[in-house]
């Protein structure tokens, strides 16, 4: 741990000296250069950048024949990809911008000076320079002020910087709950009033920011302000469908299925924390896919509005299978890749899956186990109990015997294959795969450990089926 950390402090010591040098070798040309945005945020928050953007009044052309490895990523934006010391830094030039049609670019850009370059800018703490030579701040939008306040406020008019770009409505809230700050009073108003352009945004940047926000360090702050802002209802209107839904008061104090989901993704952040500190083989597995298991968070509950009933008491029947089948379609729309679909639609179709652990068979207990998924479905688990009962018996029992078996209990070597059943004499089919799962069931509950063990216990279901 101590070598890793070491490590991480070398690399971004040496990610600051070459931007430096990047600005340097601009100085040289005769050139002013900045670091600019988030990076001058970051370190007027006492945060070290985890990358540095530079702008300058360089135009791109000078750029490219400055540097020997570039690539021109937005040269019509005059941004040039700059890559020195295996790091890529975005260096741009100094623009204002001109309409955006489509929401997303500007039409048209005109290169012109550090102020004019702020004042295009989405939020004013993202709007700021700084000089690393001379250890100068530059701050023509307000944004020192603003870090001081805990604001998140939109550069000018917030109407026009949301109608540039759609996707900083999401951006707003990300900072906010990333930051742990509130979104200024006008910037939040303007977004109430072009929620509904949100969706004119594709899926794909939507999505993105939406990993962001539910891996940072306050999904549930997060989902809560977008819901506030009517974002939430346009993006994940299966998750707002969640407000007002009952629950039976002895098994969710907490209150309805919507608060009882803002709190299962507040006791992820608090499993994270944990994670940090170290804490358990089982924590750092599930933490490892971060996305795929708050998504499931997020997630996990969402048939519970379409299966609601009273009967003898609040019943969600099968909200389990249904919400998976939601949770697929929600997965496709956002665009999300086959693995993250997958593993997410597993997570939200198994959540219960550890009630009464201790009454299961051993061998479905490490058929379980050896499924990549599972450390992420042990967490998805945890954090829906300390959500709502806090009985955390299942999830204790299962999380030691998981940490106390070896790989080889897990996922042993079969003890036969179906080339040993072909020269028992079956013919390949059905029965085969019925044969092997009984077979290494029994090897997983250790009745059997031997190959002569496993072909005798094949004969006698072969006649057992045969009868």
């Amino acid at each position: 741990m101590t070598d890793e950390i070491e490590h991480n402090s070398s690399r971004k010591n040496l990610l600051k000296e070459t931007a430096i040098g990047i600005v340097k070798r601009l100085r040289e040309k005769s050139f002013s250069a900045l670091f600019a945005g988030g990076c001058v945020r970051d370190m007027l928050m006492g945060s070290v950048p985890e990358d540095y953007d530079i702008a300058t009044d360089a135009r791109p052309d000078d750029i490219i024949n400055i540097f020997k490895r570039t690539v021109p990523v937005g040269i019509h934006y005059g941004v040039i990809l700059v890559i020195e010391n295996g790091f890529e830094f975005e260096v741009a030039t100094f623009r204002s911008d001109g309409t955006y049609t489509d929401g997303r670019h500007p039409d048209t850009v005109t290169f012109c000076d550090v102020r004019g370059d702020a004042l295009r800018r989405d939020f004013t703490i993202n709007g700021m320079f700084y000089d690393p030579i001379d250890d100068k701040h530059f701050d023509y939008v307000g944004g020192r002020d603003d870090l001081k306040a805990h604001l998140v406020r939109a550069i000018g008019d917030p109407s026009e910087r949301f109608n540039e770009d759609r996707l900083r409505m999401i951006r707003a809230v990300r900072f906010a709950c990333r930051f742990d700050y509130k979104i200024e009073d006008q910037t939040a108003e303007a977004i109430k009033k072009l929620y509904e352009k949100i969706l004119t945004v594709s899926m794909e940047r939507i999505r993105d920011e939406l990993r962001k926000i539910l891996t940072g360090p306050n999904p549930h702050t997060g989902i809560k302000m977008m819901d506030d802002l009517n974002l939430l209802n346009e993006i994940l209107p299966e998750v707002t469908a969640m407000k007002g839904v009952r629950q039976p008061e002895n098994y969710h104090p907490e209150g309805d299925v919507f608060t009882h989901t803002l709190l299962t993704l507040s006791k992820l952040v608090d499993n994270r924390k944990a994670a940090d500190s170290g804490f358990g083989k089982l924590t750092a597995l599930s933490l490892s896919k971060g996305w795929e298991l708050a998504m499931a968070v997020l997630l996990h509950d969402i048939g519970k509005p379409v299966t609601f009933e009273v009967a003898d008491r609040i019943r969600f029947n099968n909200h389990d299978n249904i919400g998976a089948k939601m949770a697929e379609k929600i997965c496709e729309r956002l665009r999300m890749s086959n693995a993250e679909k997958e593993r997410i639609t597993w997570l939200v179709k198994r959540h219960l899956y550890l009630r009464h652990a201790q009454q299961m068979r051993i061998s479905k207990l490490k058929r379980l186990f050896a499924h990549e998924g599972y450390p992420e479905l042990a967490e998805l688990y945890k954090v829906d109990s300390l959500a709502s009962t806090g009985d955390l018996e299942d999830y204790n029992f299962c999380q030691n015997m998981f940490e106390e078996l070896q790989e080889e209990e897990i996922k042993p070597e079969p003890l036969i294959t179906g080339n040993d059943l072909i020269a028992l004499g079956l013919k390949p089919g059905p029965i085969f795969s019925k044969i092997l799962d009984a077979i290494k069931d029994d090897q997983l509950e250790q009745k059997i450990t031997t190959k002569e063990e496993a072909l005798k216990r094949a004969k006698e279901l072969v006649s057992i089926e045969s009868s």
